[in-house]
């Protein structure tokens, strides 16, 4: 075991290189008197735009951001700017908040990044929004999950009340920080509650199969008026790594609920788990009676669950480690922290899946659920629609999968598009996604018909996006209209 905890220190200090603009784009929605308002939060990895090196041998990043909201085929609002990072040593990472006020009602938000240094370099982040703060009954805005805050008096966008403060990126808390901090607006508690009310405050954990188990709760009593404010903090030290609900309530004396948000977020925590695991005996456990093939393939079989810095130690106990010992431990670690109640059942049925999943989409290349397809199913579920083109006259077989609900990233309708250009059986590759942190690739139309560089919309064979209409090509109505 200390050897696992001294890789984990070693990995964590690592620095790897992600080859595509990679940005956390989250959002929260506030009213002010007479206008709602929103608030977008981006956070762009310094190491995944390129810099450059000034005179006085500062680095610098620039990346241009597009947004637009729309509604249906209607673009209501349009902002273009160039964000530049702070000039300063390599991999600065750049962050920004931008406020928009916007009229009650469903948009469609989208955000275009491209990197000014690096024109390929470019991702497009879309997710549906819902303003909805009508009437005089009490409401609460959305829950806006914070990394710092710190008392600062400038006019910066992210100063509230004399507060800094920074939206945590990806609503992921690696093991660095030990303080949840999150911001919250209370309306109208003067009018609907008119008494001192409550503000009750929990986390609670989901596990693999949705069952949700609270792990911790607070309260704070608060007096009515027309604005509450709340900035409220819990100590996560000894929070493990999994998944998890900040549920805020609001609720009157006598106990009864009136008003609830809710915000998903992530925890890695190794440390911490290592330490509850080593003090379990494991030969009891069901890790106890797995074989070195059946280790393995149960550790390759959880990849898709696994974020961050544990992925490179995952992968090293899988390849590089002939310790069982920390193999078991690691597999039960990773299952008792997801299902401490029942965490043999929790592990059987979710290996029924990945031996589904390994025969449906085995390909030659490693098991199925190691192929794009597979590893997205494991990772996000079953979709709801899968679409399957095997006869485009000029373009190789596809499959668009449609997720109706995609509670990661608290976005609706989301896309996937798989191609199989080398014609392999089973071969398919993830070309272009709609969700928050995946693949989004804008000239994703372009590569699936790259059989027919002469048809591209307006000649453009650098940046073009779209190709011209042709018998049998229904890709991009397909992916719109599913």
């Amino acid at each position: 075991m200390k050897k696992i905890i001294f890789l984990l220190a070693i990995l964590c200090s690592f620095n790897f290189t992600v080859k595509a603009i990679d940005a956390s784009v989250t959002y929260a929605t506030f009213t002010a008197p007479g206008q709602p308002y929103l608030e977008v939060y981006l956070y762009i990895h310094g190491s995944t735009v390129q810099q450059v090196m000034s005179i006085d041998s500062l680095y610098q990043s620039k990346v241009e951001v597009i947004t637009i909201f729309k509604q249906g085929e209607e673009i209501v609002k349009v902002d273009k700017y160039l964000l530049n990072s702070p000039a300063g040593k390599k991999n600065i990472s750049l962050y920004d908040l931008k406020r928009y006020g916007l009229p009650n009602g469903s948009y469609d938000l989208e955000i275009s990044l491209k990197d000014a240094n690096n024109e390929l370099n470019k991702n497009v982040y879309k997710t549906k929004v819902e303003i909805d703060y009508e009437g005089e009954g009490l409401m609460q805005s959305d829950l806006e999950l914070l990394s710092s805050v710190k008392k600062d008096d400038s006019d910066h966008p992210a100063v509230k009340n004399g507060i800094y403060m920074e939206a945590l990126p990806f609503n992921f808390y690696n093991r660095s920080l030990k303080t949840l901090y999150f911001y919250n607006e209370v309306y109208n508690s003067d009018k609907a509650i008119g008494e001192d009310f409550l503000v009750r405050y929990s986390i609670e954990k989901v596990s693999g199969n949705g069952t949700t188990e609270t792990m911790m709760i607070a309260n704070k009593k608060r007096k009515p008026e027309s604005i509450n404010i709340l900035l409220l903090q819990m100590d996560i030290s000894k929070l493990p790594s999994g998944n998890f609900n900040l549920l805020v309530e609001i609720r009157n004396r006598g106990g009864e609920l009136l008003s609830k948000k809710t915000a998903f977020f992530q925890r890695s925590n190794p440390f911490l788990d290592l330490e509850i695991a080593r003090e379990t005996p494991l030969e009891e456990e069901f890790v106890s009676d797995l074989n070195k093939e059946e280790l393995r393939y149960s550790l390759k079989a959880i990849a898709p669950l696994i974020k961050g810095a544990d992925v490179e130690v995952l992968n090293y106990l899988i390849d590089n480690v002939d310790s069982l010992d920390a193999q078991r431990r690691y597999l039960f670690t990773f299952w008792a922290i997801e299902s401490p109640v029942d965490t043999k059942t929790t592990y059987e049925k979710y290996m029924r899946v990945a031996k589904a999943v390994d025969q449906k989409y085995k390909s030659g290349f490693g098991y199925g659920f190691e192929t794009d397809r597979g590893y997205i199913f494991m990772k996000y579920g079953k979709p709801n629609d899968i679409r399957t083109v095997e006869n485009d006259p000029t373009a190789p077989p596809y499959e668009i999968w449609v997720y109706e609900t995609f509670r990661k990233t608290n976005q609706n309708r989301v896309k996937f598009l798989f191609y199989n250009p080398s014609l392999s059986p089973g071969n398919f590759q993830l070309l272009h996604s709609t969700a928050i942190s995946e693949i989004s690739n804008p000239q994703w139309e372009v590569d699936l018909y790259r059989d027919a560089p002469n048809d591209i919309q307006g000649g453009d064979f650098i940046s073009g996006t779209e190709v011209q209409d042709n018998i049998g090509r229904h890709a991009r109505r397909l992916f719109e209209d599913l």
